[in-house]
């Protein structure tokens, strides 16, 4: 093997780790290049760059067809989407183009479902309010509520709410799923279809796949159909949720306080109205799969999968 190919990656949590992997890519005679990126590359740099890699293992970039025909029409071979979404990527360019690709599931259930869980909480007790409360000289009480016996509208379950479901049970919360995609029954979770029983629900937690079926699906009809004083997390996508619909139902006081690891355009916009909501948010930053483990075992596949791709699979 003499000949080097090369692999740009644009995924920030595999970037943050980027030296531990060199050696994986070195060893099959493959020379990795990590981009200079914050969240996502434009489509107009993708479209630059990919012609003179080989291969592509890809963050939540603009994925498109554009992009794909760019890179094919130079030396682009192979893709890997890092990570389970796959929403923005447009697997039927590859498939016409004849550029295999895959994603990588199942690989973070568990760390996800650990920040939803996590929200919940403070949500619930309103910690937050008393670390800022606490941090600008204060010493603030909320009084919070308590987890058990409040009902948690389930978004999704998949693998992350699946984990989810496990640790709000272990909570003795309530929990009301909502996924028509999910066949059979998971122990102790109620079904209901998308919006039924949301004015039962004291939570709302969102852990499932942006589709363009349910873009939006949180909005202001749904909003005032929720239980007054609603506390709502989301750790999936930014899109599932209307945020100027959920901006105007915090300041309506329908919505108690949010949670949000994702949002509609991230960085989240310094305009955005959410950001006058002070005290009754929680902002992520879209790393709500990001530990040293799972960046780890999610990396290490789709190295090896993107390596199988090119034709150098790793031995052994």
């Amino acid at each position: 093997m003499t000949d080097t190919a090369r692999v740009l990656v644009t995924c920030p949590p595999m970037l943050g780790m980027i030296d531990e992997f060199v050696p994986r890519f070195a060893a099959r005679g493959v020379e990795v290049v990590p981009a200079k990126v914050v969240q996502t590359l434009s489509e107009d740099e993708l479209c630059s760059l990919l012609p003179a890699f080989d291969g592509w293992i890809i963050g939540d970039d603009p994925a498109t067809r554009r992009v794909f025909e760019a890179g094919h029409g130079g030396r682009l071979r192979a893709a890997v989407k890092w990570g389970i979404g796959v929403d923005n990527v447009d697997f039927a360019a590859c498939r016409s183009l004849g550029i295999p690709i895959s994603n990588c599931p199942n690989m973070f259930g568990g760390e996800v479902a650990d920040v939803a869980m996590s929200y919940l909480g403070a949500l619930a007790r309103e910690t937050f309010v008393i670390d800022r409360g606490v941090r600008a000289g204060g010493w603030p009480k909320p009084r919070g509520i308590s987890l058990a016996g409040r009902t948690l509208g389930l978004v999704g379950l998949g693998d992350i709410g699946r984990n989810l479901a496990r640790r709000a049970l272990a909570a003795d919360m309530n929990i009301v799923a909502y996924d028509p995609f999910h066949e059979g029954e998971v122990a102790g979770v109620q079904r209901a279809a998308w919006p039924e029983r949301v004015g039962e629900c004291d939570f709302l937690a969102f852990t499932c796949a942006l589709t363009p079926s349910n873009r939006h699906m949180l909005d202001a009809g749904v909003l005032a159909r929720c239980k007054p004083g609603v506390r709502i997390a989301n750790v999936a996508r930014g899109p599932l949720i209307d945020e100027a619909a959920l901006a105007d139902a915090m300041h309506a006081g329908l919505v108690h306080s949010v949670a949000l690891d994702v949002f509609e355009v991230e960085p989240l916009p310094a305009g955005s109205p959410l950001r006058t909501m002070g005290d009754r948010t929680i902002f992520g930053s879209h790393n709500g799969s990001n530990t040293v483990d799972a960046v780890r075992r999610c990396s290490h596949l789709a190295i090896d999968t993107l390596l199988g791709y090119l034709g150098r699979p790793v031995q052994g």
